[in-house]
């Protein structure tokens, strides 16, 4: 039996180690798929530091995946073939019996699939797969690019796309980093008329090459709130920043109705009044990743544009780096692990 290379953790918080294992058959409704890349993101130290109920040790991590498909499980060969480029992100399937499910709001579904969590990720050279969680990349995008939009991307653009700001709308995105990067380019390219805000005014320059047309510099003397009611105020604000403090910030910059969109991720609650949200009709929402249409309808968008993300790009033997870079906030601005 042949093999492939995994990059798996043993214990929770331990060290990286390169594996061999046996390359499994896909099952009904599988596939085997042959990662090419996949990128690292912060929500994997969820599954690396057990930090989630249900993780099992070993854990190969990954849910960023980006690949072809080698092996078909039974059920599949009518929507699928061998060859067929596709990518998994965090939604890796779903149960298709609990309420969210028959409802068609897949992603909320409480036994959601996660790569990483509920099955092997794509921190290896092969992967099994559900066939609800694949989505068709366009011959256009290379799997580089592809990897980190199935889960940074579609949140995104997701969460900009589903707000209830339509094109000329003011739309300040929080964050320019991992997951604002891509932000700012897709609210530019969806018609909003864009704030990038961040820290310290050196950030500027760079958030006008992403095609933000406007830039708050959160550490001026001018108050977050302040510098977008001075702009009008805004439809909608896409908070990526995981910080909780900054977020909460920027809740009075909402217009009337204005909506916070909040991608991410802080344990800190934040300190929002209800007063502040009862008189302007403001609304403060969680959102979740996307199903695996809604990553295929990412990626064939960011073609469209001309979107990409900012990526370093190692290989596989080098995760352990890889996860220390993107864990310290120092990669720029998505890290991606190759195996070919």
């Amino acid at each position: 039996m042949s093999v492939y290379r995994a990059a798996q953790v043993a214990t929770a918080s331990g060290p990286f180690e390169i594996v061999e294992r046996d390359v499994p058959e896909p099952g009904p409704c599988h596939v085997r798929v042959a990662v090419e890349a996949c990128g690292v993101c912060h929500s994997d130290s969820f599954f690396v530091d057990g930090a989630l109920p249900g993780v099992r040790f070993p854990v190969v991590a990954g849910h960023e995946i980006a690949g072809r498909i080698e092996a078909l499980g039974e059920g599949t060969q009518n929507a699928w073939q061998v060859g067929d480029r596709v990518a998994v992100g965090w939604f890796g399937g779903s149960c298709g019996h609990c309420t969210p499910c028959r409802q068609g709001d897949f992603v909320v579904c409480p036994n959601l699939k996660v790569p990483g969590w509920t099955y092997d990720g794509g921190f290896a050279e092969s992967v099994i797969a559900p066939v609800d969680a694949l989505a068709r990349i366009p011959d256009a995008l290379a799997a580089t690019d592809a990897a980190p939009m199935a889960c940074a991307g579609v949140t995104t653009y997701n969460g900009l796309r589903r707000s209830s700001a339509r094109p000329g709308d003011l739309v300040a995105v929080l964050g320019i980093g991992g997951l604002g990067h891509l932000g700012v380019q897709y609210a530019a390219a969806m018609g909003f008329e864009t704030v990038a805000i961040a820290r310290g005014g050196a950030k500027a320059e760079f958030a006008k090459k992403l095609g933000a047309h406007h830039y708050v510099d959160s550490t001026a003397g001018t108050s977050v709130a302040d510098a977008l009611q001075a702009l009008g105020g805004a439809k909608a604000v896409l908070a990526t920043a995981a910080n909780s403090e900054a977020i909460t910030s920027t809740v009075d910059g909402l217009a009337p109705r204005g909506e916070l969109v909040v991608i991410g991720a802080d344990p800190e609650p934040l300190g929002i009044s209800p007063t502040q949200l009862l008189m302007s009709g403001r609304i403060v929402r969680g959102h979740p990743s996307g199903t695996a249409q809604d990553v295929q309808d990412t990626l064939a968008f960011s073609v469209l544009q001309g979107i990409r993300p900012m990526t370093e790009v190692v290989p596989l033997d080098e995760v352990a780096e890889a996860y220390r870079k993107m864990m310290s906030g120092a990669a720029r601005f998505r890290m991606v692990l190759t195996t070919r």
